[in-house]
């Protein structure tokens, strides 16, 4: 139980990698915050706070406290990190998953799209951030992870997709800054990002359909990836852009047949690497 007492809070975690890694933290004592927006379900992208929040609470002895919030709004962030501490006393690990994607290229991109991706996975990034910092400087071995790629000036990514490369490049200067900023609280920022796509609802029905799906991982590997990097020591691991296959081969995991939607098929790298 070596998250036992922990409480770990999770934006985006209704469904998909963020419902992932609440779990597994959950098997190992977290007490876990379901941050998301989603409270009525919807036939193309399942899942919802509650029903969430009731398929974790059957996996450890942990409590779930799962909290609607659209991290564009600062109230909604101060409402939940508040919830959060009456609840459980504190915050020791934050969990930046919530993100929206759009590869539109410039021509394409209508003003109100690019505010989406850009208010959810660069702004709302920033404030909860900073509306957790206070109770993660009473933390022991606090920890921010950002669900972003490592920074690359490589200039296919900005041709291919501005806007959206703008955004998670933008989460991950997040993870930049912090990690700097709060060294001195023993606060570490990391980010984490799949090296192959994740079999997620933005997959099935924004990029690739069945097709892409079928060539790529389930969302555990890249929480298994999390559990690892989560048990580090705050005062030295913080800064880094880790990916899921090598942080798990550092633990000496080689074998990742099991996380393959579909062993048969050769698997499709994700973005960004």
């Amino acid at each position: 139980m070596i998250f036992k007492g922990k409480t770990v809070l999770v934006t985006g975690g209704s469904r998909g990698i963020g419902k992932a890694i609440a779990i597994r933290l959950f098997k190992e004592g977290a007490n876990i915050v379901i941050a998301s927006k989603t409270v009525e379900s919807n036939p193309k992208v399942p899942g919802t706070i509650y029903s969430a929040a009731e398929e974790i609470s059957k996996e450890g002895p942990g409590k779930v406290l799962p909290l609607q919030c659209d991290i564009r709004f600062e109230d909604q962030i101060k409402t939940v990190v508040e919830a959060t501490v009456k609840e459980f006393g504190g915050i020791d690990i934050l969990i930046n998953n919530a993100s929206a994607i759009n590869l539109s290229g410039t021509e394409q991109m209508e003003p109100k799209r690019y505010d989406l991706i850009q208010d959810i996975n660069v702004r709302g990034t920033f404030f909860m951030s900073k509306a957790c910092i206070p109770y993660l400087k009473k933390s022991t071995n606090a920890h921010i992870l950002n669900l972003s790629p490592p920074i690359s000036l490589d200039r296919k990514w900005f041709g291919n997709h501005l806007a959206y490369t703008m955004s998670k490049f933008g989460m991950s200067m997040v993870v930049m800054g912090l990690s700097e900023e709060l060294k001195q609280f023993h606060i570490a920022a990391n980010a984490l990002w799949p090296q192959t796509t994740i079999a997620t609802a933005a997959v099935k029905n924004l990029l690739g359909g069945d097709f892409l799906m079928q060539r790529s991982r389930i969302p555990e590997i890249v929480a298994e990836a999390a559990f690892y990097i989560l048990q580090k020591p705050s005062d030295k691991c913080t800064g880094n852009f880790f990916i899921d296959e090598e942080v798990l081969k550092g633990e000496g995991i080689n074998d990742f047949s099991k996380y393959a939607v579909n062993p048969e098929q050769k698997l499709m790298t994700d973005l960004f690497l």
